[in-house]
Order: structure tokens, then sequence, then C-alpha cells
């Protein structure tokens, strides 16, 4: 990124380089903040309705006001794209509770949150990734109770998915109490004799905006679908294994724990799926409505 490229930080749009927070930012002292990153197609903010909500939802998960209603939101960032040199971008919000200029656990009264924003050039998943899929291990969830809040505090994901990484696979599938909920920064999606099954929204795991429009797209085309919970045993016996984010979008797993899943290639769901992502995307681009 440009360091002349605007970001959005408190009210203000400006150079990337001129940006500072303060060092006794709760977000920078304790994680203490939430964030959304949003996908940007031909400069139209992708379901950003659907984001907004999951800030209002990670933000009342830790006991925050948001800073600005939706028409806001909307009106700041669809400012900061038009200030972008490329209509393809991935939008980072993040909110922090702000600074009192102590450091003390106590959530503090009257406190002015910190907001800011910023656009990176958005990539395109990588089209080799659906024709070969990608591999995954399957790891103890360490993470904190609380995953359904999309908290800046991700230490624990940034380790997992090292690990999996020191593995030579790209995503770790997180197992807890012997149950998998999601990856380390995906959800998780699982084909079994023709059902589609992901598992239940819970504590445990994000709401993925993606996730959701999966969903909303294997309904809309009567694909059986359910919302289940899936033990790590029976994870390795499906016929498909799918990882879904709003820069991932959706690709399949062919190994999991160096086996094959199926006959370790794409499955014909998966290709399914993938088509139809693909023409909502392109709707969406061409601003038509699904």
């Amino acid at each position: 990124m440009n360091e002349q490229t605007k970001v959005y930080l408190n009210g203000e749009f400006l150079p990337r380089r001129e940006a500072r927070i303060s060092v006794m930012d709760r977000g920078f002292l304790f994680g203490d903040g939430v964030y959304e990153v949003i996908p940007c197609y031909s400069g139209k903010l992708f379901r950003l309705e659907h984001h907004l909500s999951r800030l209002d939802d990670s933000l009342a998960g830790i006991r925050m006001a948001s800073p600005h209603d939706h028409a806001e939101w909307r009106s700041i960032l669809e400012e900061l794209v038009a200030q972008q040199p490329c209509s393809e971008q991935s939008i980072y919000l993040q909110v922090t509770r702000g600074s009192t200029g102590e450091r003390d656990h106590a959530i503090p009264r009257g406190i002015q949150p910190t907001v800011f924003a910023m656009a990176m050039p958005f990539e395109e998943p990588d089209p080799q990734l659906a024709e070969e899929g990608v591999s995954a291990v399957t790891l103890d969830d360490i993470r904190w109770r609380l995953c359904n809040i999309k908290a800046i505090t991700l230490l624990a994901n940034v380790l997992v998915k090292q690990e999996a990484r020191d593995q030579g696979a790209i995503e770790a599938i997180l197992i807890r109490d012997g149950i998998a909920h999601e990856g380390a920064a995906s959800n998780l999606f699982m084909v079994e004799n023709g059902v589609i099954t992901t598992p239940p929204k819970s504590r445990f795991l994000l709401p993925g905006i993606t996730r959701d429009l999966v969903l909303e797209l294997a309904q809309r085309e009567k694909l059986p679908c359910r919302e289940e919970a899936v033990s790590e045993q029976r994870l390795q016996q499906m016929d498909e294994l799918w990882l879904t984010s709003s820069t991932k979008e959706v690709i399949p797993v062919t190994h999991l724990n160096d086996r094959p899943i199926g006959n370790g290639r794409p499955g014909p769901m998966f290709r399914q799926m993938a088509a139809l992502y693909a023409d909502y995307k392109a709707r969406i681009k061409a601003g038509t409505r699904y």
C-alpha cells in the first residue's frame, strides 16, 4: 500500500503515513476492540448491511455502543472507497475503545472510541485453488470462548494458522471437545451423501457473512443443506470439505491431515456452489439484483 493512500481515522481522511493513535489506546494495550473486513467489487461494498449488523453485534458483545449508525458508516466507507485508485478493494474497519491516558483493566466511562478504516487492493483468489484444492490440518481450538465476537485479539488464531503452515497446510480446522467448529480464519462446510452441512452458529465460531451467503444460495437452488455439529472423526469421512471467508470466498479442501478427502479432488457440489457464488458476485459488480 502506498504511504500516500488515504485512510480514515476519527473523522478525517488523511495519508496513511500521517495517521497516528495514542500508545495508550486500549486496542494497542489490551486488544480491546473489534473489526470487519468488507470486500468491494467494482466500487460496490459487498453485503455491507450484513457486515454492519455483525459489527453491531461484536460491539455489543464487548459492551460498546457503536459510534455511528449504518447510514453514517455507509457514508464514511463509500467516501473512503471513492478516494482509492482501484475499484476492487478490501476494506478493513476497526473500532477500539480508545484511550484515557491510563492503563487500567476496568472499562472506563465516557471514553471516545478510536475508529480506523483503510482500503487495500482486493486480490482475487487464485483460480488454481479451485482447480486443485488445498490442504488443512485439525488442531486444538486454543481460542477464548466468545469466538462469535470479531475481536482484534487474534494471537491464538495467528499461532494455529502458523502451526498449519509449519505442517504444509494453508488452514487449521479447529477442534473443541471433539467437535469441528471453523478454521483459524474461515468457516467450514462439508458434503456428505449429497447434503451440504455447516456447523451451527454458536459462541465457538464467527457468524461468517460468506457462510450465510453460501447457505442462502444453497437454499435458493434447493440444494440439500443443514446446520449440524460434526465430530472430528466424522470430518475425515466427508465426501467434500470447503472453507469460506470474505477474502478467500469458497475454496475446496482436498487433503486433511495428509489424507485425501473423497477422491482428493474438488467435488461436484463444490463446483456447483463456486459457479453460484461467481454468478452472484458478477451480478453485484454489474449492479443488478439477484
